[in-house]
């Protein structure tokens, strides 16, 4: 009897500790759910701002009309990337690259940049990006706890028992992540510098530094002015 109590005990215990398991896959899946419609949010919020951003950059350099095309089918091709997050990851790859070049273009135009209008605009966007890559990180940190418990003993028996399946990450591709908005500076005279990250490229033609002095070579002993004493030899 005594041991059919115990054995009854172990069950119970396991019982429950499945539970428990269960219940906090449910949990984490929804916690990734809801981080990941805050990205989508955010990332919503950063289309519909583009196209008065174009039409603001457009007002001063209506013959960049490649890069505003770009901006739009990159643009668009993003809109509708409406599956995995790795499919949506891939699609802002462009759509960044696009929306660096049209910054890049605005740089060439001061007036442009000291309008009320494009300030706010590029104000808007800088907190929408910050917003994206703190969603971003909170989003990928759920994954990988997650993930990890999928994969570890014994909850990995929960997993495959009720399909609990590996989620995807959201990672914009380290080229773009790393370069960011090129950022062009003309207050140095010898040329623009255009900096992606923190390595500036001169533009083509500009001198390389001059090289650093070299340091006069000591004298040789013996010679003019040589070590004291040092007079001719008399036979």
């Amino acid at each position: 009897m005594i041991v059919l109590w115990v054995i009854l005990g172990i069950v119970v215990l396991l019982l429950l500790a499945a539970i428990l398991s269960y219940n906090r896959f449910v949990s984490q899946r929804n916690l990734i759910r809801n981080a990941w419609a805050n990205i989508d949010t955010e990332l919503r919020r950063r289309y519909d701002l583009i196209p008065n951003l174009v039409e603001t950059v457009k007002g001063y350099a209506a013959h960049e009309r490649e890069v505003f095309e770009e901006v739009a089918r990159t643009r668009a091709a993003a809109i509708q990337a409406s599956g995995s997050p790795a499919q949506q990851a891939q699609a802002e790859g462009p759509f960044v690259q696009a929306l660096g070049r049209l910054f890049a273009v605005a740089e060439n135009y001061p007036q442009l940049r000291a309008t009320e209008n494009f300030q706010q605009l590029q104000a808007e966007l800088s907190n929408t990006e910050d917003r994206i890559q703190t969603s971003r990180r909170f989003y990928n940190n759920n994954v990988q706890d997650y993930n990890r418990r999928i994969q570890q003993f014994p909850s990995m028996f929960i997993a495959r028992m009720f399909n609990f399946k590996e989620e995807e990450f959201f990672e914009i591709p380290d080229a773009v992540r790393e370069a960011g908005v090129p950022q062009i500076s003309f207050a140095d005279q010898q040329g623009p510098a255009v900096t992606f990250g923190t390595s500036p490229v001169r533009g083509a033609g500009e001198p390389a530094p001059a090289p650093a002095p070299t340091p006069p070579a000591p004298p040789e002993p013996g010679g003019a002015g040589g070590s004291p004493g040092g007079g001719e030899f008399s036979g």
